[in-house]
């Protein structure tokens, strides 16, 4: 069963979707702050939050920027803000939606099922021919989804994996971050900054590189955008 964080504190809203998110076939677990937020997304990780951004003295934009340090769980950005200024920075964030209150139940639902399209796209298109990439140190399991390094298992969120795999799966071939939203977020520059991009490929970097500021790996093609140079030794 699909799995949903809702993170609210208005408790009419709270009672409105404990009712109908459950009888739309979805698991549904309620938070109302930061630190039941990230407790309950490290227990375990939904598959989509909403998230309230105004949570009495607790800005929900803060909580996604720590949630972003461990998890990139899709999230779905609910607010009393309609100006497009608003919308913009969320998006601009990493939200992967905006919904204005008040809003429809059916448009809610939709939303959900939208989101949760997108992020079942995600899968690198390498992983059915391509099940074990292995590069020297460097072995890639698109099946398990592990990772390891010098025989190490590596800790990466899914979204870190995605992009790694993807990469690895073209040795060499240049990427642009545009081309990377595309791919491995089913998103656009026009949905979202393609400074997610680079701030992805800084924290596998911390995760896979010996050096992070002199990637071997991971590499920046100055102007273009990024590749993954198959290290064998």
């Amino acid at each position: 069963m699909t799995s949903i964080l809702l993170v609210e504190d208005d408790a009419e809203m709270v009672s409105l979707l404990s009712r109908f998110l459950p009888e739309e076939g979805y698991q549904l677990r309620v938070v109302t702050d930061m630190a039941s937020t990230l407790r309950a997304v490290s227990e375990a990780e939904p598959d989509l939050i909403l998230l309230d951004i105004v949570l009495g003295s607790e800005d929900g934009r803060d909580i996604f920027r720590e949630l972003r340090e461990i998890s990139d769980v899709p999230a779905i950005f609910l607010t009393g803000r309609g100006l497009e200024s608003d919308r913009i920075a969320g998006l601009k964030m990493g939200a992967d939606d905006y919904i204005v209150k008040p809003f429809s139940l059916g448009e809610l639902s939709a939303r959900i099922e939208s989101v949760l399209r997108r992020v079942g796209s995600n899968a690198s298109p390498h992983s059915i021919d391509v099940p074990n990439m292995k590069f020297g140190p460097l072995e890639i399991n698109e099946q398990t989804h592990d990772v390891h390094l010098n025989g190490e298992l590596l800790e990466l969120t899914a979204k870190e994996f995605s992009l790694l795999a993807f990469l690895a799966g073209s040795p060499r071939q240049v990427f642009s971050r545009e081309q990377l939203l595309e791919h491995v977020w089913a998103s656009s520059p026009e949905w979202q900054n393609e400074a997610t991009v680079t701030e992805h490929i800084r924290r596998l970097r911390l995760k896979i590189e010996t050096d992070p500021d002199h990637p071997r790996w991971i590499t920046t093609v100055r102007g273009f955008g990024y590749r993954f140079e198959p290290v064998l030794a």
